[in-house]
């Protein structure tokens, strides 16, 4: 059980996270002026905390779950790590200050940090797959190309006009939702062939923690994806222009 508790929260947050990760990647493409920008942004700036809780919830699974596994994994990856979090941060420091205050180079300055950040983002994820996976780090790349597509759908689905037009045209025409569910399975089987690289059966905490913290982990699941449900149910309609940050 505690192996499906890992593996449906990492799987979640690659499937979510992967979306605004994408999108931010390709926010230049996406948006040619600064009212596009924002545009582009409202598309998922709804969404990127409540997907990166499944990212918080998958660190407190690790923790928690597999505390020997974490270690491992923190040390053998500590540089790819390091980078993941600085893109984080600076990620999200470019979405939350970009509308602080006005100002071309302001707003140029954190679109950068968004772009930026993205980019780290994906990139530290590729490395991190490339060291659990048995492929030479250039895949890190490929990993990085399959979160800008998977951004690419996710936009395709949320913004309407010429906008829309430019997330789709590089995805090859099959539709934004299809494009959505393909590049969602493939993140999918990447994950799984990573965690059946992981010893995970011999690396999870011992029976007592065991049974303390998988049913408290079970009872949080429904509540999460409800409220996961309820954000995109709120935001469900199409994004017209810059509403948000």
């Amino acid at each position: 059980m505690e192996i499906f508790i890992l593996g449906f929260f990492a799987l979640g947050y690659l499937i979510l996270g992967g979306a605004d990760i994408g999108v931010g990647m390709l926010l230049p493409y996406l948006g040619r002026t600064a009212a596009e920008r924002r545009t582009v942004i409202a598309a998922f700036a709804p969404f990127f905390l409540g997907n990166e809780v499944w990212l918080v919830a998958t660190a407190g699974v690790l923790a928690g779950l597999f505390p020997l596994l974490e270690g491992e994994l923190l040390s053998g990856n500590y540089l790819a790590i390091v980078a993941l979090l600085v893109g984080w941060i600076v990620r999200d420091m470019g979405l939350w200050l970009r509308g602080r205050m006005p100002g071309a180079r302001w707003q140029a300055c954190w679109d950068g940090a968004i772009v930026g950040g993205s980019w780290t983002l994906a990139l530290a994820w590729g490395v991190i797959f490339t060291q659990i996976l048995p492929v030479p780090i250039v895949a890190a790349g490929v990993v990085a190309l399959l979160f800008a597509m998977h951004g690419l759908a996710f936009a395709g689905l949320r913004l309407t006009g010429e906008l829309r037009e430019r997330a789709v045209r590089l995805t090859g025409g099959s539709g934004e939702g299809r494009t959505y569910a393909l590049t969602a399975v493939a993140l999918t089987g990447l994950g799984v062939l990573a965690g059946a690289e992981l010893d995970l059966a011999h690396s999870a905490a011992d029976a007592g923690t065991l049974g303390l913290l998988v049913p408290v982990m079970l009872a949080l699941i429904p509540f999460l994806v409800a409220a996961q449900a309820w954000v995109w149910w709120t935001f469900r309609a199409r994004v017209t222009g810059p509403s948000y940050l």
